[in-house]
């Protein structure tokens, strides 16, 4: 997919982790990191989300929400973010419109075959709904969460 870097953001309404409905126009003012990953409570995807949690109080510093979206139920979040002290909310997307939207759900290589799934990518969405930051494919979970807050300034 094409960089979505200076384009207004896809909006989106998904129902969290915390039982809410989160809307991008709910953060109008703040800064969005908006991360796509393939499952809870797997290799890659505990590396990553441990990382956004460790780093959770600078990130929260430069006034910047963190939400992770999987195709997941709130009920596997919630197991996910009670096993590992996760500190940010999780989105359900089980039908992956919104990742379809952001360009993290797709044709990918897994294993050398070629697969349709859940793309690990990451926007920063601007206080004024802009995408800053695009990683349309993230390749290392565990160092990713750095490279976030490092585009943060």
């Amino acid at each position: 997919m094409a960089s979505l870097e200076g384009k207004m953001a896809p909006a989106f309404k998904l129902k969290g982790s915390d039982g809410k409905t989160h809307a991008l126009a709910d953060y109008k003012g703040r800064s969005v990191i908006l991360y796509f990953y393939p499952k809870d409570d797997t290799p890659g995807c505990t590396k990553e989300a441990c990382g956004f949690r460790d780093l959770h109080t600078d990130l929260s510093g430069k006034d910047a929400v963190v939400l992770g979206v999987s195709r997941d139920g709130v009920d596997s979040h919630n197991a996910f973010i009670e096993k590992y002290g996760l500190p940010f909310t999780l989105l359900s997307d089980p039908d992956a419109k919104v990742m379809t939207a952001y360009g993290a759900y797709g044709k990918k290589m897994m294993y050398g075959k070629e697969v349709e799934g859940v793309i690990r990518s990451t926007v920063i969405i601007g206080p004024d709904g802009k995408v800053v930051k695009h990683w349309a494919k993230v390749p290392k979970a565990e160092a990713h969460p750095a490279k976030v807050l490092e585009a943060l300034g």
